[in-house]
């Protein structure tokens, strides 16, 4: 298949305050816009990233949902997610970026990201503005990270994922929005193995019944957990990741729709037409033109 016209950042192509290994980053926003002017265009991370922003205006784009900047927004995004972003003036923060290993290589399990509603990928839940009596513990924590980045201390790979784990719930416990029904361990499992088999299949299974047998539960058992902690049903999770691919698709111009229609397995163009404009009310091609003009 033809490669996305969008590229991939892993963490050692940014220029950034660099932290004993490959595997995380943390810089002053300005600072890191600043060294890396390539980011300018719509590309995607092969890591965890997460910016707060004490200063600035303007916009960013996080799997083509449109969000504003503004002080005291912090966002997060999952490795895989399409952004952009653009700014008005003069803009500063914070930036943390790290990679699927980082916990694992402190003998912290990584699966703790998934307690956190805004590492969901789902853009809505990613966005956050913080309450003013809250910026100032965020801030505080961000200037720790650095504080350990920047020297030789002993464990200090260690210091800053506690101070990770401390900015998350932070934020957790300041947004009451996005604090939902916390699922049982079993349940969590079932929820984040639901994800994964998502990931790894959904341009050829797109029924809750067949995830759900390779679950070993039941189609309705499955459909309630994602309502009861996802808020929305099992076949609309499948649906929306379908239509993301498609969306990512088609932002690649050497890509005809019915070539988007033929790796997504649709079973021909027209149906897959119907389908991309039945969950979003535009057609491929309008929305494929609507993102070439930006």
């Amino acid at each position: 298949m033809t490669k996305p016209v969008y590229p991939t950042f892993d963490i050692h192509n940014l220029v950034a305050n660099k932290s004993h290994n490959d595997l995380l980053n943390a810089d002053r926003f300005k600072s890191y816009l600043a060294g890396n002017p390539h980011l300018g265009v719509v590309h995607n991370h092969a890591f965890y990233h997460l910016v707060y922003f004490t200063k600035g205006t303007g916009g960013h784009v996080i799997d083509f949902v449109t969000f504003p900047v503004q002080k005291g927004m912090i966002y997060f995004m999952r490795p895989g997610q399409v952004h952009k972003w653009y700014f008005k003036g003069e803009v500063d923060g914070y930036i943390v970026n790290f990679s699927s290993t980082f916990f694992d290589q402190l003998f912290i399990n990584s699966n703790v990201l998934d307690r956190f509603p805004f590492f969901d990928q789902v853009a809505a839940e990613q966005v956050l503005v913080l309450k003013e009596s809250t910026r100032q513990k965020v801030e505080h924590i961000f200037e720790s990270i650095l504080y350990e980045q920047s020297g030789k201390r002993s464990s200090s790979q260690l210091m800053i994922a506690t101070l990770l784990l401390q900015l998350f719930l932070t934020v957790e416990r300041d947004h009451s929005r996005i604090i939902k029904k916390a699922p049982s361990a079993y349940h969590s499992l079932i929820l984040r193995n639901f994800r994964r088999l998502i990931e790894d299949h959904f341009k050829t299974v797109k029924l809750p019944k067949d995830y759900a047998g390779m679950l070993y539960i039941t189609p309705n058992h499955l459909n309630a957990l994602c309502k009861d902690h996802m808020g929305i049903s099992a076949g609309e999770v499948i649906r929306n990741r379908i239509i993301l691919e498609a969306k990512r698709l088609l932002i690649n111009f050497d890509l005809s729709v019915g070539d988007i229609a033929q790796e997504l397995n649709f079973p021909d163009n027209s149906y897959f037409v119907k389908f991309f404009k039945k969950y979003t009310h535009t057609t491929p091609e309008a929305f494929r033109n609507k993102n070439y003009r930006k």
